[in-house]
């Protein structure tokens, strides 16, 4: 089956207000430049975005905060965004801080058809708050419920017209759960090859999960900060 579309406007056709979107990368490796972009030129409102990171100012996530189309926030790592620290202590934007690994989990169990799981991690802290607690062989675990989203938007490195598709690196971490987790998923791809040019022992996320592909264009790849000097 051809899953192509023409460009990022056409994959985000649909995409309604107040939709709950994941959308992948680590920081801002990875994320999916074009259909963010995309996303601002729609102009649709009151979005839920669950994303390891919140981009930075005038870049991924911060772009959509910049044009107040985000209404509440699910992350791990949001300390880049001034403008999100504003819209925060504003009261102007809603946000749910996920410890990173329970994030992770809870995309993953959602991809996988688990509704919970129960993890040490936050118990005792303001994290825990409202949510069932057990003991197990001693020690107390809080429940997480599985997330979920309407679109799912991943970025990936290759990928085929059936909607294979191969990351690399650290764009792994988030976005081969995440394109197993949303009603819809839209992958960009930097390269899009034929069926049959992608190593079946290769390939991170089956097209069996990926409803619309297309080539993406023109890509920053931009890093939050740079810790070595380059020669």
């Amino acid at each position: 089956m051809n899953k192509v579309v023409a460009n990022a406007d056409e994959a985000l056709h649909d995409v309604p207000d107040g939709a709950v979107l994941m959308l992948g990368g680590f920081g801002l490796s990875g994320i999916p430049e074009n259909c963010i972009n995309g996303l601002v030129r729609r102009g649709v409102k009151g979005l839920t975005c669950i994303s390891n990171n919140a981009g930075v100012d005038d870049f991924g996530l911060g772009l959509l905060l910049k044009t107040r189309q985000i209404k509440k926030m699910l992350s791990s790592y949001v300390g880049e965004n001034a403008e999100f620290e504003r819209q925060l202590l504003s009261g102007e934007l809603e946000v749910d801080l996920i410890p990173q690994g329970t994030l992770a989990t809870r995309i993953q169990m959602a991809g996988m058809g688990i509704p919970a799981f129960f993890t040490p991690a936050g118990y005792g802290t303001e994290i825990a708050e409202g949510k069932e607690t057990r003991e197990f062989n001693g020690k107390q675990y809080l429940m997480e419920l599985a997330l979920h989203a309407d679109f799912a938007i991943v970025k990936a490195w290759k990928g085929d017209t059936m909607g294979n598709l191969v990351f690399r690196k650290t764009t792994r971490n988030f976005s081969t759960s995440m394109a197993k987790a949303g009603r819809i998923t839209i992958a960009e791809v930097e390269q899009l090859v034929a069926p049959g040019e992608l190593d079946p022992d290769q390939i991170h996320v089956p097209g069996i999960y990926v409803h619309r592909i297309f080539q993406g264009v023109d890509y920053e790849k931009r890093i939050e900060r740079r810790t070595v000097k380059m020669g």
